[in-house]
């Protein structure tokens, strides 16, 4: 049986004497779409921080590829695409093939030269989100949604196993949205990297994901898509705090 590309036991974190998170146990199995979905201030930002290193564990023990995180080193097989990509300064003077070249250049050292295998590498990353015909184009006068692909693109060109978004469409346009899942299913599904996905969009979450975690301080949820079809409004109501009813949109 193959390793999870995460595993979290029993973890818990505070800040102060405020519980942000609270006896948190869940894999991402290799290969899987896994979104994950929670009220805001309910711990998804500092969940996704504990992944990357970047906060410690009250608590528990992280695993990422099977090696304890505190062992861990190959940080290239994780990419990261923040939902701040969406505020990016438009008059930055920069290409879409600089902008990508970045996440290259953060593997290979900042004082080696880019040859002519790193150039073809950071081309078929642009090529891989569809951004071809703008390589050369100035990022800042791209759409939001462009934009995202090409934050995307950044992170593929280190080749990461595992791909965190932290809600990546905050600010995109809805037909936009809908390619930028078409394009995150398509890298799972065809390139087999494993997906975490931050979101409040619960309609997306049942049509792409394998895997659904619903957080709010303590795991609420944790299944298939399949199963979270069946919670009931009572049910969703305790999850988020508040009363909820679930709409449906019909495209």
């Amino acid at each position: 049986m193959e390793e999870p590309v995460v595993s979290m036991k029993d973890i818990h974190y505070a800040y102060e004497t405020k519980n942000i998170l609270h006896d948190i146990h869940f894999d991402i199995p290799q290969g899987a779409f896994m979104g994950m979905l929670g009220p805001n201030g309910g711990g998804k930002t500092t969940l996704i921080k504990l992944i990357l290193g970047l906060l410690k564990p009250d608590h528990g023990s992280i695993h990422l590829f099977g090696q304890p995180i505190e062992k861990f080193r190959n940080w290239s097989k994780i990419g990261f695409v923040s939902q701040k990509a969406n505020t990016f300064n438009k008059g930055f003077p920069a290409t879409v093939y600089e902008v990508v070249s970045m996440g290259l250049t953060a593997k290979i050292g900042y004082l080696k030269l880019f040859t002519t295998k790193h150039k073809k590498k950071v081309l078929h990353a642009i090529d891989q989100v569809g951004m071809s015909h703008y390589a050369y184009e100035n990022v800042g006068s791209l759409s939001g949604g462009q934009q995202q692909r090409v934050f995307i693109a950044r992170s593929l060109v280190s080749d990461p196993e595992l791909l965190i978004l932290d809600e990546p469409t905050v600010g995109v346009d809805q037909e936009n949205v809908q390619k930028f899942y078409s394009l995150l299913h398509q890298l799972n599904d065809e390139h087999n990297i494993t997906l975490l996905l931050i979101t409040h969009d619960t309609g997306t979450m049942t049509e792409h994901a394998t895997d659904i975690v619903c957080l709010n301080t303590t795991l609420h949820f944790h299944g298939k898509p399949e199963e979270y079809k069946t919670l009931s409004n009572k049910d969703l109501s305790q999850f988020y705090g508040h009363p909820v009813n679930i709409v449906t949109h019909d495209h």
